[in-house]
């Protein structure tokens, strides 16, 4: 966990909202109130509200889905933001009465007091990308949901399994997957599902291609580098991109392993373990890529498949899977 400690003149914790935010500014010396204010989510509102306190000023508000707006508008007004961590800062500042009100002083206090858990404010620019890099993540998962339902729909009927995976559009078409069907009803919602593949895939084509074209106009040296590992191909390459963004952003390597969602983390009490949490805490994404990588690296590179049959003579095959993951992520933290 990492707090903001830098001293300002005035600190400003904002509640974000949608359509209202609920703003509280503190003075440095005393940490008196000098505005505590309901205003729309409107730039030209917050500019008017924070322009006594420009000299000086820190914002902070909690990190959730409409943040982006508020960071893009400090940095254009050159006014320093951060990003509090949602988990982190409801275990620090919990309390029985909670309103906007509240909250926005409480964020306002705990950046005062160097106590406000940060987040990382990922830059305009690189974001959208990500997030578009996000989203083909979304419809991959929603082919592979119609997959399955066939298949189900398959063992339902106890019908013979599929000769070929349905992912595959010439499979699907060699298969002719509807035909198996004789219920009208049932082909009638297979042909549903496949019609829905059908698209998913162009569109899932459309998306890869432009991020492809994308990635070699922000960052193609890094791409190409990291494509050059063992097992990392253009999706794994660009997640690995785009999500860690900058290597410099992490002060160790288990601050990135942290982060990467990389470390069971346990407690202890006395010299006794008392259970473990935060597991969910980090980049869920990330920990996707490096779990497909050390599959993907061990069947590629010699040395891996070495380390993980050595490792698998000794432990079970899923912890020894897990060792060669941290072989993998050293591999792509070194090109940058």
């Amino acid at each position: 966990m990492r707090f903001y400690n830098q001293a300002h003149r005035f600190y400003c914790g904002v509640d974000l909202h949608a359509r209202a935010m609920y703003v509280c500014i503190l003075d440095h010396e005393r940490g008196d109130i000098v505005v505590h204010q309901e205003i729309p989510c409107d730039a030209a509102a917050f500019r008017e509200i924070i322009a006594p306190y420009r000299d000086g000023l820190v914002v902070a508000c909690e990190c959730l889905y409409c943040w982006y707006w508020l960071a893009d508008l400090c940095h254009d007004e050159h006014i320093d933001f951060v990003l509090g961590h949602a988990l982190y800062m409801r275990a620090i500042h919990g309390g029985k009465s909670k309103d906007d009100k509240i909250d926005s002083r409480k964020i306002a206090q705990l950046l005062r007091g160097g106590n406000l858990p940060i987040a990382y404010a990922y830059p305009k620019g690189l974001r959208e990308t990500r997030d578009l890099l996000r989203r083909r993540m979304y419809l991959v998962h929603k082919r592979a949901e119609l997959v399955t339902h066939i298949q189900m729909t398959n063992s339902q009927y106890n019908l013979p399994p599929f000769a070929k995976k349905l992912v595959y559009a010439k499979n699907r078409a060699d298969l002719d997957v509807a035909a198996r069907f004789t219920d009208p009803s049932v082909r009638q919602s297979i042909e549903l599902d496949l019609a829905l593949i059908d698209k998913l895939d162009e569109l899932i084509g459309t998306v890869e291609l432009y991020l492809e074209r994308t990635v070699k106009v922000d960052d193609a040296e890094t791409f190409y580098r990291l494509r050059s590992i063992p097992g990392v191909g253009k999706i794994l390459g660009l997640v690995l991109l785009y999500e860690i963004h900058d290597r410099a952003r992490f002060a160790s390597e288990g601050q990135f392993l942290s982060y990467a969602r990389l470390v069971r983390p346990h407690k202890t009490s006395m010299g006794k373990t008392t259970g473990g949490g935060g597991s969910k805490i980090g980049n869920a994404h990330l920990k996707w890529a490096f779990s497909e990588l050390a599959c993907l690296f061990a069947r590629e590179d010699e040395q891996a498949k070495r380390f993980l049959a050595k490792k698998s003579s000794k432990h079970n095959k899923a912890k020894a899977l897990g060792m060669t993951n941290g072989q993998a992520r050293v591999q792509s933290a070194t090109p940058n």
